[in-house]
This record gives structure tokens, C-alpha cells and sequence, in this order.
């Protein structure tokens, strides 16, 4: 799709990525799990990206 559908997405998982580390670095397992489940929504968004771009090329 869009460009800026895709930098979103890439941002989002970059956030959760950094709400992971400070996770693990603090010993919160509650931001750690956050931070792989927001990086887990940004791969499935960017998933359903690609299946759209294949359709449309």
C-alpha cells in the first residue's frame, strides 16, 4: 500500500522493540510482554501490507 502505511508500521514495531528493552533492562515483565505484543501488531499490519501490495502489482 502507501509509504507512509509502511513507515508507520516499521515505527510502531521500532516502539515496541524499545518498550521490550526498557523491559528487561528495568526487570517489568508487564512492559516487555507490551512491547512484544506491539511489535507482534506492527508485523501482522506489515503482513497484510504485502499481501496487498502482491495483489495490486
Amino acid at each position: 500500500m502507501g509509504e507512509s502505511d509502511k513507515i508507520g508500521n516499521k515505527a510502531e514495531e521500532l516502539k515496541g522493540k524499545a518498550k521490550e528493552a526498557a523491559g528487561k533492562a528495568t526487570d517489568d515483565e508487564r512492559l516487555e510482554a507490551e512491547g512484544r505484543r506491539d511489535q507482534t501488531a506492527a508485523n501482522l499490519k506489515q503482513a497484510g501490507e504485502n499481501v496487498k501490495d502482491a495483489f495490486n502489482s
